[in-house]
């Protein structure tokens, strides 16, 4: 069985070592993700994006176009082997990643359900509500990604996540 995988960016390499992921999303402006040896590079998505909501002086803000180029990257996917999203910490870009996934994976799939699901497996998890919103457009779910996310308990105060694996059989 797959799964979708999230981790810290101090993580990447311990996580492709174990769990030896087909497909790799880097979510962050500084470092820059080189690809690794054990991933085609093909199959390797870099967004620049700054864990933010709002536009502001040298911050480059997730937009809709970073959203559809995950979303159609992801669906390049064949679940196969794992993917493994990341971000700097393992709490806001890549787990707001993971959710637009698990949504688009499970189209017709309660949001609910599926933002339990990340919070039962990613008990730290506060995704990015600005990507949040444009997945929720572009995933023609009105609204419902928002307010499933909005309505999640609070999250586990953490510096950094933990590698986190959400199996396809449980989204």
């Amino acid at each position: 069985m797959s799964a979708v995988l999230i981790s810290p960016y101090s993580a990447i390499e311990s996580t492709i070592r174990r769990y030896r992921p087909s497909h790799l999303v880097s979510l962050m402006v500084e470092p820059q993700v080189q690809t690794p040896e054990a991933i085609r590079p093909e199959c390797h998505l870099r967004l620049s994006i700054h864990d933010v909501t709002q536009a502001g002086d040298g911050v480059t803000c997730p937009e809709h176009s970073h959203i559809s180029s995950f979303v159609d990257f992801a669906r390049t996917w064949d679940r196969s082997s794992p993917i493994l999203i990341h971000c700097w910490a393992g709490i806001s870009r890549s787990t707001a990643a993971a959710y637009i996934l698990l949504c688009d994976l499970n189209s017709s799939a309660n949001e609910h359900r599926l933002a339990q699901t990340l919070r039962f497996y990613a008990p730290h998890a506060e995704p990015n509500p600005l990507m949040i919103r444009y997945a929720d457009v572009l995933l023609s779910r009105r609204g419902r990604m928002v307010s499933a996310i909005e309505s999640m308990p609070p999250a586990v105060s953490v510096v950094e996540g933990e590698v986190v694996e959400i199996p396809l059989g449980q989204a």
